[in-house]
């Protein structure tokens, strides 16, 4: 039984589970949609979700908070061109909204292993 056990295993390894969220992530930053399996999107969905919320708390705040957040996103995200986007263009889109970044979009099975396909999408407006 799995009482009490935050996270999704994703049958992989700490690196590897790490790795993929990160570029998973960047990839929805950068492309504000990705195609991947239900279990992936659910994955990332939180962690890509908490970033905005941080970007929008960081551009709220004072010079010395931004700087902080920024940071904080860039050690999560390693690539300085997502954060540049996140920060500049993402979370001034999302200002006036208290949350729900991000929509899943079922588009049925996979047909070598009949994983769940969704699409992770960035909401508009």
């Amino acid at each position: 039984m799995r009482h009490r056990i935050a996270g999704h295993k994703l049958s992989r390894g700490k690196d590897e589970r790490s790795a993929l969220r990160r570029i998973l992530i960047q990839q929805l930053f950068e492309h504000e949609r990705i195609q991947t399996t239900r279990a992936k999107a659910e994955a990332v969905r939180s962690h890509a979700e908490r970033l905005i919320s941080l970007a929008k708390r960081g551009n709220e705040a004072g010079e010395e908070k931004m700087v902080h957040a920024r940071r904080l996103a860039a050690a999560r995200l390693a690539n300085p061109a997502t954060v540049r986007k996140l920060f500049d263009d993402l979370a001034p889109r999302f200002k006036d909204r208290p949350g729900g970044y991000t929509r899943m979009i079922k588009l049925g099975q996979r047909q070598g292993d009949a994983a769940q396909i969704v699409i992770l999408e960035l909401v508009e407006e």
